[in-house]
């Protein structure tokens, strides 16, 4: 595959974002049943140092002999060198790109789309809400602020999934979990297993954590990632619960497709998810319907 790529990327490459740059994956990490963390590095050692993104934005990836996959980043531009994507198998793209392993090649190119206000959010609260693989792109978000901590004030992070196998980034979850300067709170759809119980003691639905966040709505920024058919609940939750509406940023990262609004694919009225978006504010979802 390596070869197959180098052929097909045999010419210098230039600086457009447009255009695609060869990078190697140096590591391969399994995460949960079909879920993989893929880290990259490009071959362009000038082009890897200089690169950077904005938390939510995403990029396009070749993969050899398979096409084009949008996928959103899920490492923090406070860690520059590396870009990590967490990439479910659910099509044969995505099952091509999990045989890969670090040494291969393949083809970036990005990165597109607006990303989460995070200048906007300094200064103030920051309540971030994921559930199952919206935890990925939100990853991003959440080492940018811990990296950057003095700019913001309480943080709380709240994740909700089917069961403790499904968890994403489990070890690292434990250990946010342990810091003093952030709150989380995790829920689980289901508690069967000894490994759930010892994940979370709460059994219910990732609005029911909500209620339970004790911070000032006024001056809080939420950031929520997850199935597109939640935000209608979480949405309905957090202005019940005094959040302002133009202060709640949803991602519709899974809408993503050319990455440029080329295509249509992504079209939702007179949005695009891969050029107005991902990140769209909650009042969109609510006079767009078709985003959910």
């Amino acid at each position: 595959m390596k070869k197959s790529l180098e052929k097909l990327l045999n010419k210098p490459l230039p600086g457009d974002p447009l255009l695609p740059h060869k990078a190697l994956i140096t590591d391969v990490e399994e995460l949960a049943p079909d879920h993989k963390k893929f880290s990259f590095t490009f071959l362009d050692e000038k082009l890897n140092s200089s690169w950077n993104h904005i938390p939510g934005q995403f990029v396009m990836i070749t993969v050899p002999k398979a096409g084009e996959i949008p996928i959103s980043i899920c490492s923090s531009p406070t860690r520059r060198g590396t870009i990590e994507l967490t990439v479910r198998k659910v099509g044969r793209k995505t099952e091509v790109l999990h045989r890969l392993k670090p040494g291969d090649l393949v083809a970036i190119r990005g990165p597109y789309g607006n990303g989460f206000p995070v200048e906007i959010m300094e200064g103030h609260n920051v309540l971030i809400i994921a559930g199952g693989l919206g935890i990925a792109p939100l990853r991003s978000l959440i080492w940018y602020i811990l990296d950057r901590r003095h700019l913001y004030k309480e943080v709380y992070v709240l994740y909700g999934t089917r069961n403790y196998e499904s968890v994403l980034y489990k070890e690292e979850l434990k250990r946010l979990r342990e810091r003093d300067d952030v709150k989380c709170l995790y829920i689980l759809d289901r508690i069967e297993t000894e490994e759930d119980r010892q994940w979370t003691d709460r059994q219910g639905l990732l609005t029911e954590l909500i209620p339970e966040v004790d911070l000032d709505p006024t001056e809080t920024y939420v950031a929520v990632c997850g199935p597109p058919v939640a935000y209608r609940f979480i949405g309905k939750e957090l202005l019940k619960n005094g959040y302002p509406e133009s202060q709640v940023f949803v991602s519709l990262e899974r809408k993503m497709e050319c990455g440029i609004g080329k295509c249509g694919h992504c079209q939702i009225g007179y949005k695009y998810a891969c050029v107005d978006g991902p990140i769209f504010p909650l009042w969109d979802t609510k006079n767009l319907p078709e985003m959910i």
